[in-house]
């Protein structure tokens, strides 16, 4: 089998804050094949976007801390990466679209001019040839007369339209990952819909590989070739995309496929909710941290967290110490 492309070991990233140390991620572990797209999933505050923004060094120090990790990319460590090393990672073969593009673009700055930064930085481009190449990444995300809309400014653009500007950015580089992060949030149906049909034509024309971060599991189904689900900093299942919807595992992977509205023949159903609230973490969990929320839980799990490990094949894994199926302990 060949070496995955992006290849993230034992992760922890913590926050310190005036109430204690938050401990977002801890000791999360994915990796990332050529060309493949990878579904990170999960409620709110789980660590989701931190995992990902620790990768590419990008959370603020202080208040926040990578304390142990490594991430491998083309035999270099990103994390281990001083700031001149990293900064000619980031966009050139590592880029990132943010979830809320009006605050990610510059508002007094063209959107030329932010087109051809990448471009001159990292491809080192002429002024014309930034230029022309900025004309031809709007047209290839569907800007209409992307030549005329090179001078306008960010609050000149339409919601969905400032999103294709980012994803065109995030593109120029032509990097060999994409981390998207929850992209379609802050958009209507209809524009999500068309950002999504968006990111699948240009991954099968650029052949990149994808981390899409989102908490709506309809997206993952039409995009992810596998999923991740994560809660309380931790990756609690991992599982190729059919597999994962047909089959899950984990009590908090079930509760969230059960939360989907459903559409069948007995009509109207009241929606499934996960009773409880997500943990605060201000001490790194020592037993499963689910457990207080889960109908499945045992003795064991309030003594031990359990580790990601292959269950009947190797490609689903679950951190879960109870067979779900049949209720009892592994």
């Amino acid at each position: 089998m060949a070496n995955p492309l992006l290849n993230v070991q034992d992760l922890e990233t913590q926050f310190s804050t005036p109430e204690g140390t938050v401990h977002a991620v801890n000791g999360v572990s994915l990796t990332l094949d050529e060309g493949e797209t990878l579904g990170v999933v999960g409620e709110s505050g789980c660590g989701k976007s931190v995992t990902m923004l620790s990768i590419l060094q990008l959370i603020p120090t202080p208040p926040g801390n990578i304390v142990n990790g490594k991430a491998d990319f083309f035999g270099g460590d990103l994390l281990s990466m001083n700031n001149s090393e990293i900064r000619t990672i980031r966009g050139a073969h590592i880029s990132m679209v943010f979830q809320d593009p009006m605050t990610s673009l510059n508002p007094v700055m063209t959107i030329g001019k932010q087109m051809a930064e990448p471009l001159l930085l990292h491809l080192n481009m002429t002024k014309d040839e930034a230029r022309k190449r900025s004309i031809d990444l709007l047209e290839m995300v569907g800007i209409p007369r992307p030549a005329d809309r090179l001078k306008d400014y960010p609050h000149q653009y339409s919601g969905g339209m400032r999103q294709r500007v980012m994803i065109a950015m995030a593109l120029s580089c032509i990097p060999q990952i994409l981390i998207a992060d929850e992209p379609t949030t802050a958009l209507d149906v209809t524009i999500q819909a068309q950002i999504v049909e968006l990111v699948i034509k240009l991954q099968k024309e650029l052949g990149m590989s994808i981390i899409w971060i989102t908490h709506d599991l309809g997206v993952v189904a039409s995009v992810a070739h596998r999923v991740a689900v994560m809660y309380g900093g931790f990756f609690i299942e991992d599982a190729p995309v059919k597999e994962l919807y047909a089959n899950p595992l984990h009590p908090y992977t079930i509760g969230l496929l059960n939360s989907l509205p459903k559409i069948n023949k007995e009509g109207r159903q009241r929606l499934y909710s996960i009773e409880g609230m997500p943990p605060v973490l201000y001490q790194k969990p020592k037993s499963c941290p689910f457990a207080p929320r889960c109908s499945y839980v045992k003795e064991h799990c309030w003594q031990e967290n359990p580790p990601l490990i292959p269950i009947n094949n190797e490609n689903h894994k679950v951190a879960c110490w109870v067979n779900t199926k049949t209720g009892r302990e592994r």
